[in-house]
């Protein structure tokens, strides 16, 4: 007779768990938080900041310069 013998299988990874980071002081106190929302927020920061650092450099290039005013001299004094 074959005896079936089961295993513990391994643990599965989760991929729709969140992750968190916490930073601790030496007296255990918490001192700094990262979320998974805080690094999305930031890399759409980057890439908005980003995007519109090019519009602008684009639209720089392509604007017509600015017109020089001509130098006015001032009216002298007259005295009478």
């Amino acid at each position: 007779m074959n005896k079936f013998e089961s295993k513990p299988s391994p643990p599965k990874l989760n991929v729709n768990q969140g992750w968190i980071v916490q930073i601790y002081g030496s007296n255990r106190q918490l001192l700094w938080v990262l979320e998974p929302s805080h690094g999305w927020m930031f890399l759409i920061g980057c890439s908005i900041g980003l995007l519109l650092a090019v519009i602008w450099i684009n639209l720089a290039r392509h604007s017509p310069p600015p017109e020089a005013t001509p130098i006015v001299e001032p009216p002298t004094l007259q005295v009478d």
